[in-house]
């Protein structure tokens, strides 16, 4: 069986966020076992599974790609909508805009210490869409 949804994430600021919680609130009941597919409709955010305890995980990440996709560069040439908005198609082609991860025991089999983030790249980030596909 397959169900599909989309939520839609209200704007959250540039930044690397952790969105299991909020992205919990509109899945369905999930079955025994499966796969869960995220996809954002998006090409200057992306997401990700990392480090979920620690903040600075997510500080040091914005810092590197900062660091090797700099803002401003002389390069570019799509700049109209911004400094930061053709770093940010780079950064999102780099992470990625899905995630598909194991259902098991009608949970989202995370390990310990990873959650599912949400990576703005924009300066203003937008209201951000994302379609759910539950296997079971």
């Amino acid at each position: 069986m397959i169900q599909q949804l989309e939520i839609q994430l209200p704007a959250y600021p540039r930044g690397y966020h952790v969105i299991d919680s909020v992205l919990a609130e509109y899945l369905p009941e999930l079955p025994k076992t499966g796969l869960i597919h995220f996809f954002i409709q998006h090409t200057s955010a992306a997401l990700s599974i990392n480090e979920n305890a620690d903040p600075s995980v997510r500080d040091d990440f914005e810092e590197v790609l900062n660091h090797l996709i700099p803002e401003n560069e002389e390069y570019y040439t799509h700049v109209l909508e911004g400094l930061d908005d053709m770093p940010a198609h780079i950064k999102s082609s780099l992470l990625g805009s899905e995630l598909t991860i194991p259902i098991t025991n009608y949970k989202i089999n995370l390990g310990m210490w990873q959650g599912i983030y949400l990576c703005e790249f924009r300066n203003r980030g937008s209201r951000r869409k994302i379609i759910v596909t539950i296997y079971s």
